[in-house]
């Protein structure tokens, strides 16, 4: 997918309701899954224990944790946009989420981000963005997040 180049945040505001891009694939590995788990101290054994998780989960193998799919939103819209004349971007939060399927491992997923709505703020705006993670081959969504990022002229 082409990386969409907004100028500034006039030109972000006048996207509310469209889809601003789909991200590409990015390969989810059982590495990656121990790495997070070190980091966020979830050893649970549906994230790490891939033999265990074949014989006892009724996913039939390893599946990722919820929170490391959510936590690729801002890597994934990086690869769908960039905002040219902004200061700085930070993450302000979600208003939904929900963990709708498993993403196996060794799986890929991408997001499809639509803006939902903007807000003027001090300095910026707020934008709210509608993010379904897509797990490559499955047709429900892994994960669906209405978060929301500030984004400062």
């Amino acid at each position: 997918m082409t990386k969409r180049i907004i100028q500034n945040l006039e030109e972000l505001k006048k996207m509310v309701g469209q889809e601003v891009g789909v991200s590409d694939w990015h390969p989810v590995t059982q590495e990656a899954i121990n790495l997070f788990a070190d980091a966020t101290l979830d050893h649970q054994w549906i994230h790490v224990d891939p033999e265990r998780a074949r014989k006892e989960s009724p996913f039939g193998g390893p599946i990722a944790h919820g929170y490391y799919t959510l936590s690729l939103a801002p890597y994934l819209l990086a690869d769908i946009m960039d905002i040219k004349e902004k200061k700085m971007g930070v993450n302000y939060g979600l208003n939904k989420l929900r963990f709708t399927a498993p993403v196996p491992i060794p799986s890929s997923v991408r997001v499809r981000a639509t803006l939902a709505t903007i807000e003027e703020i001090k300095g910026g705006v707020q934008a709210t963005f509608n993010l379904n993670f897509e797990v490559q081959g499955k047709e429900k969504p892994a994960c669906v997040a209405e978060a929301i990022y500030r984004y400062y002229a």
